[in-house]
């Protein structure tokens, strides 16, 4: 069976936490037997939907995993980031037909409870392979 091949899409908005989540999901990736291939860094989680289009439309890799970090601030902007980028996410999934998988933590949590979810990245790269072995499992099936 072919190596799966993993991008991954991280926004750098609270990058001293993402950078640690960025870490973990290559590191879980190789320990899975997968390979992060492609990577591409954007200003935050609201602008990952685009770069996971871009990296599925390539059509390069076996999945995407999205990492960002969504901290609560004043007003409810944490809740509308968070809700539309995973909405986004999703939906590009289901477009392409590929897990996209989503490894962002919040909204509504302050910066140690983000911290502390810094293994949401490992979850979503776990995710992200297991459903490319399920799927290509189910295609040799049919």
């Amino acid at each position: 069976m072919d190596k799966i091949k993993l991008g991954m899409v991280v926004s750098e908005f609270n990058r001293d936490i993402t950078y640690m989540m960025e870490i973990l999901a290559k590191e879980h990736a190789e320990f899975l037997g997968a390979e992060i291939t492609e990577v591409i860094r954007v200003p935050g989680a609201f602008d990952i939907p685009l770069a996971v289009k871009k990296m599925l439309e390539k059509g390069r890799v076996d999945a995407v995993v999205a990492i960002g970090c969504v901290i609560e601030g004043e007003t409810e902007h944490d809740e509308v980031v968070a809700q539309h980028a995973a909405r986004k996410i999703m939906d590009l999934s289901l477009e392409y037909g590929k897990p996209v998988t989503l490894g962002i933590s919040g909204p509504g949590m302050g910066r140690i409870a983000a911290q502390e979810r810094v293994d949401y990245a490992k979850r979503a790269v776990e995710a992200a392979v297991k459903l490319v072995r399920r799927l290509r499992e189910y295609e040799e099936k049919a």
